[in-house]
């Protein structure tokens, strides 16, 4: 299986363990790292890069010191090495205007606000790298007994029907 990112970005620490801790789950199939910036998420990102790693996700929260994790959300968007990578945003600040923001420029795929349960979260990760798989990964079956089996059960036998197998 190819390796994938999963990226969490917090500037409190406290935030920053807690989401790593609920997703602890997925490191065994994923490599799942924590920013508490977004330049930390930068050096990140680019070390991943050179190791052929893709990021598949990255769970942003909105107010940061120096950059907005929204803006961070649309930078990554907009550059072609992350623009697939499924986005959500986390976060108890964002108001409905930057919410709309991130959803129109920045194609954010799932908003949670704080505080957030562990199963809640854990679920809405393992639906948003479902569907990151099935668009981007040409070997689905070794990622369903990792993600959501019936989902990529389908998209195999929908591929299969539409290669005309």
């Amino acid at each position: 299986m190819n390796k994938y990112l999963i990226l969490c970005v917090d500037d409190e620490r406290e935030v920053l363990d807690s989401v790593i801790q609920d997703l602890d789950c997925f490191e065994e199939h994923f490599v799942l790292e924590g920013a508490e910036s977004v330049a930390e998420a930068k050096e990140i990102i680019a070390e991943a890069a050179q190791d052929d790693i893709p990021l598949a996700l990255i769970l942003c929260d909105h107010i940061m010191p120096e950059q907005t994790g929204i803006s961070f959300l649309i930078e990554l968007h907009e550059d072609k090495q992350t623009a697939k990578a499924k986005k959500l945003l986390l976060t108890g600040q964002a108001g409905l205007e930057d919410t709309v923001e991130a959803i129109n420029h920045a194609s954010l795929d799932f908003y949670l606000s704080k505080p957030w349960q562990g199963e809640q979260i854990r679920a809405t990760v393992k639906d948003l790298l479902t569907q990151y798989m099935i668009e981007h990964e040409p070997e689905l079956m070794p990622w369903a007994q990792v993600l959501d089996t019936e989902k990529i059960f389908n998209a195999i036998a929908e591929n299969r029907i539409s290669f005309g197998e």
